[in-house]
């Protein structure tokens, strides 16, 4: 007779199926450097799970279904990325409901880290999902995606910092004639 299987208890580790992680966030829009994150991330693990994480609440610049098509456009050359969207969840939930053993996380500053830290050491808490943080590229640490809508919205050129089919929505969205 076997033992009854005990359900994990919630600081144990989960058990990932393969090398999967999470690379969460709300990506409206995908910028360059979640891009870059995620190609980074692609070379390290299995499998890439890119989640929007959303409230149903809040209106986005986008919509959920155009935020992923724009990130399916920025990384569908990495054969291990998948694209998914969350509403109204807790991020290790969406690492259980994938069999992620950890997310990965951009830092863009000192700023970021201590910001991230706190939610790293809740998560592990919670569910024993490992986060590890990437170092941003020096070239993009001052891009966000906040940011990115505001230039764009009051005239100003995101060339460069965006894929450029976001360039493109996001001023047929948001843009303003600069006539």
């Amino acid at each position: 007779m076997t033992p009854p299987e005990t359900p994990p208890h919630p600081t144990r580790p989960l058990q990932p199926t393969g090398r999967r992680c999470v690379c969460p966030g709300s990506y409206d829009p995908v910028t360059n450097g979640h891009v870059d994150v995620v190609t980074r991330a692609a070379a390290l693990f299995d499998e890439v799970v890119v989640a929007i994480l959303h409230n149903p609440a809040k209106q986005g610049a986008f919509t959920v279904p155009e935020r992923i098509g724009l990130i399916e456009d920025a990384v569908g050359h990495l054969g291990n990325v998948r694209v998914g969207a969350w509403a109204d969840t807790l991020v290790v939930d969406v690492c259980r409901e994938v069999g992620a053993g950890s997310m990965v996380k951009g830092l863009r500053s000192g700023t970021d880290y201590a910001y991230e830290l706190p939610m790293a050491h809740m998560n592990r808490h919670l569910s024993g999902v490992e986060t590890l943080f990437l170092a941003a590229d020096p070239t993009l640490t001052h891009v966000s995606s906040s940011l990115v809508k505001e230039v764009v919205r009051y005239g100003g050129d995101v060339a460069g910092l965006v894929p450029d089919a976001v360039l493109t929505a996001l001023h047929g969205r948001i843009g303003r004639d600069r006539g």
